[in-house]
């Protein structure tokens, strides 16, 4: 199995962080190869500017921005998003990573009018978001949970067509108890030993 963490969260020290840790031991364990892109440690540059937009849709160019985050998608056969939940969504900093890095033709193929849109990340067999909320999960479940669907509905398009999806959240994050957060850690350890 080989692994590629996508961890989004500005503080090294957040439960969010620890997660992270104990997702990625969690799957060495299990003797998979799993390799980390911190966000916010990189430096990762949500922002996609006017030049790049205008090649988007340019075979090869739209690929140079982001040549070192395509590099771990095609070599990766699970992919995990450890992430915190805001206002319902995907940081701003996660939302960014998408919108650069699935790109056309490297990620998917656009549809056209006699096709629809082709999956491209076809080595992606297993999908997984790990995510904390401080919203209720009916508060969650009546808005929708956006990020949720934006990660395993519409990622899901660009992976293989039988690619499974698992999702684990942790909600009510802000009142949440040290023994609460200690069984949510060790809930996700239980998930990825049945993967």
């Amino acid at each position: 199995m080989r692994v590629l963490i996508v961890a989004c969260h500005p503080n090294p020290e957040s439960f969010s962080a620890h997660l992270r840790e104990v997702t990625a031991q969690a799957f060495r364990e299990r003797g998979a190869q799993v390799r980390v892109r911190d966000l916010y440690a990189l430096g990762f540059d949500p922002v996609m500017g006017c030049e790049e937009r205008l090649g988007y849709h340019t075979e090869g160019d739209n690929e140079r921005p982001v040549a070192k985050e395509l590099e771990q998608l095609k070599w990766c056969d699970t992919l995990v998003f450890v992430y915190p939940t805001w206002w319902f969504g995907l940081p701003a900093m996660l939302k960014g990573w998408l919108d650069r890095v699935l790109v056309p033709y490297a990620t998917f193929r656009l549809p056209t009018a006699e096709t629809p849109m082709q999956p491209g990340l076809t080595n992606i067999v297993r999908l997984v978001a790990i995510t904390t909320c401080g919203a209720r999960w009916w508060q969650s479940k009546f808005i929708g949970e956006p990020g949720r669907r934006t990660l395993l509905r519409g990622v899901r398009q660009v992976c293989h067509p039988r690619c499974t999806t698992r999702y684990a959240a942790l909600y009510k994050i802000d009142s949440s108890s040290r023994a609460t957060r200690e069984r949510y850690a060790n809930e996700i350890c239980r998930l990825i030993a049945r993967l």
